[in-house]
């Protein structure tokens, strides 16, 4: 069985609301009841969305525990249906293994995969340590932590990266929408029911986010896997494959033609940015003709390939809003490639693996861009960032950490009495 394909129900951290908070303020509250109960209340008209349904009909002050290690007082409340909920603030991390500060920059490194055993050697502590700090990002809701603010993608795209664990070879299934990785999941084989045991991961998520989601299209290559897959978890789903993957065909049987090459090159875009479907039907035509004329063997084999699949491109069309290529995919998996090679790949046990993978694509989503890349998407930081046009905190991971607050997952739509 894949790993994900069990239905992932919120972990014991979805008990714990996390809220925003710098550590002197919250020192001179969180021992006075009261003060702590309006924190609570101006939280709550603040972002309602970080806790649970039910707390605006009332809760009341349960008890409060105290961490020896951390020196950080714990409050917990009681909602009228009798669940309780840890508050901490965010200053620190999930089981109080230390303060933010501590891990905010090692953190930001292993997105560019620096090993472990480096960032021990600068910052401390020892290798696991780094470790199991990443991969508890892992336990929370990909999609829950990164859609907070923003309505749920209608248009997706999605491919597996091919990966080893243990020198055995398995695949990620990646799910991509609005710039960040809203899913990964590790399939042991590339077949429909491995592939669909692994974006059942990314559905189950979204329909905890909005139990009537049903994206409108998703960009696959051809393999038949993956798409009967998405087909399998949302049957009215509209597949459109990938126009970029016809291209690189192409290119792969023809970079020896020289100038042919180029001019090769200019017919298949050209026909590729026409403005409707007449143009586009035309225009492939053309290059069919050129083709047939100036090129020859595989190489006009894939040309004609890619003409024969005209229906394909013309579902585009229909679903303007829709993705004709992977370029949105392919800027996460190269990424996530490199991560993955510099890290000597994957090992060990199947549920750690699965973390490991998910906290990376909480990293990608909310670790900042560079100074360049902020200023070009108008100061917000980061992908999740960007999609909601929302950040909770200015420290990067205390926004990730508020973002998943009850672990990301949704205890209903709280509202405000």
């Amino acid at each position: 069985m894949a790993a994900g394909s069990a239905k992932r129900s919120p972990t014991r951290d979805s008990r714990t609301i996390c809220l925003p908070c710098t550590e002197e303020d919250y020192g001179a509250f969180v021992k006075d009841a009261k003060q702590f109960r309006a924190w609570l209340k101006r939280s709550f008209d603040r972002h309602p969305e970080l806790f649970p349904e039910g707390f605006a009909k009332g809760f009341q002050m349960v008890d409060c525990r105290s961490s020896k290690k951390m020196q950080v007082l714990l409050r917990r409340v009681q909602l009228r249906n009798g669940t309780r909920f840890t508050i901490r603030p965010s200053f620190v991390m999930p089981y109080m293994t230390a303060r933010v500060a501590a891990v905010e920059n090692p953190l930001f490194l292993r997105k560019f995969g620096v090993p472990f055993w480096a960032l021990a050697h600068v910052f401390g502590r020892n290798p696991m340590f780094w470790f199991r700090q990443e991969c508890r990002l892992g336990h929370f809701s990909i999609v829950g932590t990164t859609v907070r603010q923003a309505e749920m993608p209608q248009h997706l795209a999605a491919d597996e990266h091919h990966q080893t664990c243990d020198g055995k070879k398995v695949y990620i299934a990646t799910t991509v929408a609005g710039g960040c990785c809203l899913g990964v999941a590790m399939a042991a084989k590339a077949d429909t029911d491995d592939l669909t045991a692994a974006y059942q991961g990314f559905r189950d998520e979204a329909n905890n986010v909005n139990p009537d989601y049903k994206p409108k299209t998703v960009n696959t290559d051809g393999w038949k896997g993956t798409q009967a897959a998405w087909l399998a978890l949302f049957p009215t789903l509209v597949v459109l494959r990938c126009f970029l993957h016809a291209w690189l065909k192409i290119r792969d049987r023809a970079k020896n033609l020289k100038e042919t090459f180029y001019e090769l090159s200019a017919q298949v875009w050209h026909a590729y940015h026409a403005e409707n479907k007449r143009s586009f039907s035309q225009r492939l035509r053309h290059l069919a003709a050129w083709a047939a004329a100036n090129v020859s063997g595989v190489v006009l084999d894939a040309v004609r390939d890619l003409c024969a699949k005209k229906k394909l491109w013309l579902k585009h069309y229909d679903h303007p809003q829709g993705h004709r290529t992977s370029n949105m995919l392919d800027r996460i998996m190269r990424p996530m490639h490199r991560y993955f090679f510099d890290s000597q790949h994957l090992h060990g046990g199947q549920v750690s693996n699965e973390c490991h993978v998910r906290g990376w694509a909480l990293l990608w989503n909310f670790a900042p861009w560079s100074p360049a890349t902020t200023k070009a998407n108008l100061g917000w930081r980061s992908p999740a960032e960007r999609l909601n046009k929302h950040r909770y905190h200015d420290s990067w991971l205390q926004n990730l950490l508020v973002a998943a607050s009850l672990g990301g997952y949704r205890f209903g739509h709280p509202q405000k009495p």
